[in-house]
Formats: C-alpha cells, structure tokens, sequence
C-alpha cells in the first residue's frame, strides 16, 4: 500500500512540472490557510465523491452485463447498454482529474482508450472476437492485454457494435463473457483510484496541507497552480480532444465517426459530464475565495459559459453525420468550440492572472 500511495503523489509531479516562462506559482503569494480550505474542498467535495459515484456505477454495469450473459433477452441487452451510458457519462464527470493514481499503471487508458485514430482497439477487439480468446474474459489476464482491449471503448463495441444483436440470444456466449470481463476490469481500476484518494495519509493529505515539508505542493501558489491547471487542461480537452477530434470547422475535414461514444449516442452525454464536471470542481472548491471580491466576477462568467455549453451539447443532434454537415447543427458545434477557447481564456488568463501568475505562464505539461 506504501508504493500505491507513493505512486500516486509521484503522479501528481507532472501538475507541478508545469511550463514556467515567467513567474514560478511557488512565488505567488496566496494564504496557505484558505489555500489548504480550497484544495481540502477539491478532495472531498469533488474528486473522492466523483471517483466513488463512478466505482458505484462500474459496479452495476458489471452486474447488469452479467445478467445478460446468464439470462439473455432485447430488455436486457437494452439495460446493459443504459448501465454502459451511465458509467461512461459518471466516469466523464471525474475524468477531467488527470493527475494523482488515474495516471499510474495505465488506469487512465485501461478505463478510457482514446483518442485513437488508427483504430487500434476496434482491430483488436475484433482479433479476439475473431480469435475467442477465453483470457479475455477473465478481468485478471483481460488487465494484462493491451489498455485499447479492456476499457469503455472495447465495451461500446462489444454491446453497441457489429454482430452485437447476438448478445440478445446467446446465453453465456464469448462476445457477452467478454464485454463482462471488460466492464469488471473497468470496476476494479475504479475501485483501486477511490481506494488510493480515500487513504488518509496518502494523496488526499498532501493535496490539504499544501507546505515546505510537503513533498507535493511545497506553497499554497503551487497548489492552487496544480488546481487551476486540471481544470484549464480539462477545458482544453472538452475543446481539442472531444469536439475538434471530429469537427474544427465548417471548412475544415470533417470525421464524424472518430467521435468519443458515437456508437452508443453517448458522445454529447459525455461531453456534458465533462463540462458538469469543471463546473462542479470550480463550485464544490470554493476557488472564488482566492480571489479578491473584485476578481469573483471571472469566475462567475466563467461558470456561465460551461453551463451554456452543457445546455447547448444536449441540442446538438446525436447524428454527427448530421451534425458536422447541416448548416444548423454546425452553427452549435461553432459555438461549442468559440465557448470552449473563452473558457480556456478565462481560466488561464483571467483566473490566473488574478492570483498573480505572470503573462507568459503556460499551463503546457508537454502532452
């Protein structure tokens, strides 16, 4: 357990080793009392809950797709497809934590694959289709094959994809054995990360008592840098990986079908969780109380713009064929990405700026 919890304070290094051109974030003077008020707010009102609402529904996706192995039936291969929605769109909420133990030992890719433009883990899901490779339908040897084979995108493939219909007559056959053994892996990563924050004397504690003897955040400045920095990249990603992986403008190459999720309608339900969830780290930190009262208004504009978005993604069509060549649909997409770039600005400039990082600090980690 030692190792675990030193693994995952390691992890948390990249947050730290951001790109500092001007004014290094330990020289910023913000007080370490309502600093550690912040980053104990972080934890447990958004990051232990989060990862511990996404293990609960890990869990019952797994019990649901077992279900349809033993007994199958279209009401049942209908609820494992819902359980799949579910999780996926909990685990969009609290993916936007990039640091700590979700980045050790391939958790991350091992829950979620993508983006992946080559199509490798369709190739070779299908290889153990094709194959009906029984180690795949152990969670224990599935953890040890490629991380594109045992996650959410296998999974939706699994249920969602071709040949898939079969799920609905064959009792206990591969495919299904298969997309139970993806959904339990799925539920054993997410019960080792909740496991790890839930620790007391591990990473939860050096993100709450940020210090000199703090081997993590040796200043409030580092620690409300690395806070501000997950949800800056989280921003980037909603903008860059989520919508611009298939749409950056009406002029542009447009590709629907490399969209997070597009299999199982699930990609704007999961773009909103993303979004919910900057939204809900932002509020459960109460990192407006760094801010002097003349500053709080960047934080409130901010909060407008994600709910704006979050709305406006549940009014895109699910048809992204659709949605990235009907004149409409694209004006929303534009929108979407015209939001996601303010959002960005907002945080890294306006927000960091506010607490005194200098104008040429980059939030880039090198990705």
């Amino acid at each position: 357990m030692r190792m675990i919890l030193a693994a995952g304070l390691i992890s948390l290094l990249p947050a730290m080793a951001l790109a500092q051109e001007s004014e290094p974030a330990s020289s910023i003077d913000l007080p370490e009392a309502e600093v550690s008020k912040v980053m104990t707010a972080a934890v447990d009102g958004f990051i232990r809950p989060g990862y511990s609402a996404f293990h609960r529904s890990a869990e019952k996706m797994t019990s649901v797709v077992k279900t349809l192995c033993g007994t199958p039936s279209a009401a049942n291969h209908d609820s494992a497809k819902s359980a799949f929605r579910a999780a996926a769109v909990s685990w969009a909420h609290i993916e936007i934590i990039r640091v700590g133990p979700v980045i050790e030992q391939n958790r991350f890719e091992r829950i979620l694959f993508y983006p992946d433009r080559k199509s490798t883990g369709l190739k070779q899901v299908q290889g153990i289709l094709s194959k009906s490779d029984e180690t795949a339908t152990d969670p224990a040897t599935l953890a040890t094959k490629s991380v594109a084979t045992q996650g959410f995108g296998a999974l939706e493939y699994l249920l969602f994809g071709t040949g898939s219909e079969a799920l609905s007559r064959e009792k206990n056959g591969f495919r299904c054995r298969y997309a139970a053994a993806v959904a339990g892996n799925i539920t054993n990563v997410s019960e080792e990360i909740s496991g790890i924050w839930d620790a007391p004397n591990g990473i939860q504690e050096a993100w709450k008592q940020p210090g000199p003897s703090n081997p993590v955040f040796r200043t409030g400045g580092e620690a409300a840098t690395a806070l501000l920095g997950i949800l800056v990249h989280g921003a980037e990603t909603v903008r860059d990986q989520r919508i611009e992986t298939f749409y950056k403008g009406p002029e542009k190459a447009k590709f629907p079908k490399q969209a997070l999720f597009w299999r199982s309608g699930t990609t704007w339900p999961s773009v909103k969780g993303n979004i919910e969830g900057l939204a809900a780290l932002l509020e459960a930190s109460g990192m407006a109380n760094l801010l002097k009262q003349s500053d709080r208004p960047i934080l409130a504009s901010t909060k407008a713009l994600l709910k704006s978005m979050a709305e406006l993604s549940q009014q895109v069509t699910p048809d992204l064929e659709r949605a990235v060549e009907d004149p409409k649909e694209r004006e929303k997409l534009d929108t979407l990405l015209f939001q996601g770039r303010e959002v960005i600005i907002s945080l890294s400039e306006g927000y960091g700026g506010a607490i005194g990082l200098g104008s040429g600090f980059s939030f880039s980690d090198g990705d």
